[in-house]
């Protein structure tokens, strides 16, 4: 045999032993039907250079090297944090507020101006929005993926509008799910725990005398590859049982409101505790009593009155996917989810039977990406507890009588010689006689019937049905041109996209109506619409070292002009591991349908949206009620006083407190931001991640809300601004008026439109993440954000609603000792003022321990997970109004992770 030969002969075998050598490796790292890999030993778990991000620029890029801040979540980050759920888990994130309306109900801002409806953020799953189409905005993660489906979170605290559109003038979160072709087999995840321990909102409830109540998680998955890896599926369920946070603020809000006559405190008879529906302005009367005015407010039901705070989450999906070749494939996925639980707007809801259900159907490849998909919304038997705590109360006895049996029982107490304070509690009490009780059958009764009217003046149901389509598509320009042979160097991107969605609403009669003119308001649906699309261009210089990008958004609404948004970014990379970023962007949010439509009879208030077609002569002949508040109360003063004033002289003197509406119909917000970033990977392999940001941002016509009421005749006729402003001032007095007058009532609104100021907040966040020896990962994070100034400042705009400080500490590591892991994480927040149309104040500094202890099996493939959110159970409230949150002790037990 010749040497050549031989030569050959030996290449040949070295060749198949390294072909099989790489077989084995592929098989052994491939993932096997109901089972999972367990992770790689965790000294080797390092930051990756090589770790992408897709949601800052909408093309897969280097996470060091994205050119705006965004915060990632990956499975192992998962794994180790000791929150319940990943959605959880976002909480601990740099730059990012999280506030809890429900124990079902979390909702996600950053940078300030959040509310607990949160419509500058927005929330896609796999790239599709998952909001509730009426709302605006998500109802937490209940159309979401479960913890099994999760593969990463990638979250941009800042406005993301000029990409994406969609609203996110405060943010975007993209939850990605994991792709069956990828992640085969059998998942099971059950989780079961304890809360409200100790808990002294609860405590009445309890069960034997107990307040804990049991919560339980049960989540599958399985997914399968068929027919020679082109066509694979997967198929999801979750089922949520648990006792939701109870919200028992018992803190007066009105706590003036007969101040002329010296009762504050328990003695005050137009109380309006802040859980407790049913007692609001539209519930208080002034009334004469001894000569004196007086302002005296119905009863009203605590919230937990009126809630089942069992809360309940059913949701599924099922995906099909085509691979037409690696790196295309086309996906159809359906999801729907059933659930109760609570939710907050300007007021709070019990949200029951509530059902989501989405279709979407998504193509990817190298070149373009382009999806549909259609979301349907129906609110089940949810119902306002506001309504609900009103219309109880009035269906037993209508206002005219309760003020009449309250009157003659008060005149009745000062006869036998009762004080004033006495003789009001005694009014009440006879006035109450026969009122409903909470918990008895005969409440109950009234509460399920009242739940299925749908009218709020009367009822409490809200009964809507809302639906979003939705379609986009991308083209990466520069790949496509590439591949048909132009000579487009390697430095150059470019990039092209366009969105059409169109909302589609039932009307209700109640919630939503069709104004447009020519069509019926009962039977003809209600569509609003917006198109838009953006061009990218970017490109890398000086040995791509620096990397500029320039964006231009072009955005229609049906109602509103063309809207710009341009976007500049660069970035600096002195080294791959070090990168400096800059990017100034703006934004424009749309009203949303509730903003725009709403129609809403609510406590003899009437809620309706900006838009003229809705709001046509409101605002020309409205007063502002603040203003009317003012005026009333210098009215009572007045009569109260010495020397007292007759009605008619203490209008007279004081007509001119009213202010005349100086708002007009709604338009959109908009915002211009500037921001700063350095990220780096520093020390040996990268180990320390440090992240620092900071940003300015410019906001102005706020889209809030403006009560105010419209001076009208007996017969409901409204007077003009040309009115005598006596007459105007007669109508608007909330007291009773002579009989025979002409000028009787008022028209109350709360309008949607904007601030009149323009506001101006900062911030940064600074974060370090160090993967130490042996596994250990720690992790420490630091949030300011303020309010700079307001100008021209009406006082109008939404809330700042978030604290100047938030701090993070966290220590894990999934292998401490033989299969055996903990996690750590320590989160401070300081006070910070709260400002809301259901209550404004201080909300209290709090701090939250998180805690876990797992244990992993590799042979059967099962972790086993104790942990705690809020460990040292500690209570604490979010913002007002809302619940009392304590400590959830749990159990997980997951197989196939």
């Amino acid at each position: 045999m010749s040497n050549k030969l031989r030569m050959l002969r030996g290449s040949v075998a070295c060749a198949s032993v390294l072909a099989l050598a790489q077989a084995a490796a592929a098989q052994a790292t491939k993932p096997q039907p109901g089972l999972a890999r367990r992770p790689p030993p965790a000294d080797t778990l390092r930051t990756d250079l090589k770790e992408v991000v897709v949601t800052a620029s909408r093309v897969e890029e280097s996470f060091l090297q994205s050119p705006v801040t965004v915060e990632k979540l990956n499975a192992r980050a998962i794994r180790l944090s000791p929150a319940p759920s990943f959605f959880d888990a976002i909480d601990n994130l740099k730059g990012v507020q999280v506030i809890t309306p429900s124990i079902g109900f979390k909702v996600i801002n950053a940078r300030g101006f959040t509310n607990t409806t949160n419509v500058r953020f927005a929330q896609l799953v796999d790239g599709v929005d998952n909001q509730a189409p009426h709302i605006g905005g998500p109802i937490g993660n209940v159309l979401g993926p479960s913890d099994l489906d999760i593969q990463r979170v990638e979250l941009v605290p800042g406005t993301a509008a000029a990409l994406y559109g969609l609203n996110a003038i405060n943010g975007l979160a993209n939850f990605q799910t994991k792709n069956p072709f990828n992640s085969e087999g059998l998942s099971v995840r059950q989780q079961t725990g304890v809360n409200h321990v100790n808990d002294p909102n609860a405590k009445t409830f309890g069960e034997n005398g107990s307040p804990v109540k049991s919560y339980s998680e049960t989540s599958v998955r399985y997914a399968k590859v068929l027919v020679t890896d082109r066509l694979a599926f997967k198929v999801n369920a979750r089922y949520l049982r648990a006792y939701d946070w109870i919200a028992n603020d018992q803190t007066d809000i009105n706590p003036t409101g007969n101040a002329t006559t010296g009762l504050f405190g328990a003695d005050n008879p137009a109380q309006d505790q802040v859980s407790r529906y049913g007692n609001e302005s539209s519930d208080r009367k002034n009334i004469t009593l001894g000569g004196k005015s007086y302002q005296v407010a119905r009863t009203g039901y605590d919230e937990r009155d009126l809630v089942d705070y069992n809360v309940r989450t059913l949701k599924a999906d099922g995906a099909l996917h085509y691979r037409f070749r690696p790196g295309t494939e086309l996906a159809y996925t359906y999801r729907v989810a059933s659930f109760d639980n609570v939710y907050q707007r300007a007021n709070r809801f019990r949200l029951q039977d509530y059902l989501l259900q989405q279709h979407a159907l998504t193509f990817t490849s190298p070149v373009v990406q382009a999806r549909a998909y259609f979301t349907e919304e129906n609110t089940g038997k949810s119902y306002n507890l506001r309504s609900m705590g009103e219309n109880i109360d009035r269906s037993y006895k209508p206002d005219t009588q309760w003020y009449g049996d309250y009157t003659t029982a008060w005149n009745n107490a000062t006869k036998s010689g009762l004080g004033v304070a006495e003789a009001h509690r005694a009014a009440r009490a006879a006035a109450d006689a026969g009122r409903l009780q909470s918990g008895t059958d005969a409440f109950n009764q009234r509460l399920s019937q009242l739940q299925d009217i749908n009218n709020w003046d009367v009822g409490a149901a809200l009964r809507v049905r809302a639906n979003l389509a939705h379609a986009e598509a991308q083209v990466n320009l520069a790949e496509a041109l590439r591949r048909g042979g132009t000579a487009l160097p390697a430095s150059l991107d470019l990039l092209a996209g366009a969105d059409h969605r169109t909302y589609l609403v039932v009307p209700d009669g109640n919630y939503f109506i069709n104004p447009n003119p020519g069509k019926d308001p009962l039977n003809d649906n209600l569509t609003y619409s917006k198109t838009g699309g953006f061009v990218q261009a970017g490109g890398r210089l000086f040995e791509e070292k620096l990397r500029l990008t320039a964006t231009l958004r072009v955005d229609k609404n049906d109602c509103f002009n063309v809207k710009f948004n341009p976007r500049f970014t660069a970035v600096y990379s002195p080294t791959q591991r070090q990168n400096f970023r800059l990017s100034y962007q703006s934004g424009y949010r749309f009203p949303s349908l509730f903003e725009g439509f709403s129609n809403v009879n609510s406590g003899q208030v009437k809620r309706i949206g900006g838009l003229r077609v809705m709001s046509d002569g409101v605002f020309e002949n409205s007063y502002l009620r603040s203003s009317i508040d003012r005026f009333n109360a210098a009215v009572t003063a007045g009569i109260n006083g010495t020397p007292a004033q007759t009605r008619a002289q203490a209008v007279a003197a004081n007509q001119g407190l009213l202010v005349k509406n100086p708002y007009t119909y709604i338009k959109p917000e908009y915002i211009r931001s500037l921001e700063a970033g350095y990220k780096a990977a520093l020390g040996p392999g990268g180990r320390l991640l440090v992240d620092v940001d900071f940003y300015y941002n410019s906001y102005r016509d706020f889209i809030a809300q403006v009560e105010a009421y419209v001076p009208q005749t007996t017969s409901g006729v409204a007077l003009n601004t040309g009115t005598d402003l006596n007459a105007i001032a007669t109508a608007l007095n909330t007291t009773t008026i002579p009989a025979g007058s002409t000028t009787t009532g008022q028209a109350r609104y709360r309008l949607w439109t904007n601030s009149q100021s323009q506001v101006y907040n900062y911030g940064g966040s600074a974060g370090l993440r160090y993967n130490m020896a042996r596994g250990y990962l720690a992790g420490a994070n630091a949030t300011y954000t303020r309010l700079d100034r307001t100008e021209n400042g009406d006082g109008l705009e939404d809330g700042f609603n978030t604290p100047q400080w938030l701090y993070n500490l966290s220590l894990a590591n999934e292998n401490a000792y033989r299969n055996f892991g903990f996690g750590l994480n320590f989160r401070h927040q300081v006070s910070y003022y709260s400002q809301t149309f259901l209550v404004n104040g201080s909300v209290p500094a709090f701090s939250s321990l998180d805690a876990q202890l797992s244990y992993y099996v590799p042979a059967a493939q099962v972790r086993f997970k104790l942990g705690a959110s809020n460990v040292l159970n500690s209570y604490y409230v979010t913002y007002l109004g809302g619940p009392s949150v304590g400590g959830l002790y749990y159990l997980t037990v997951s197989y196939g992770l």
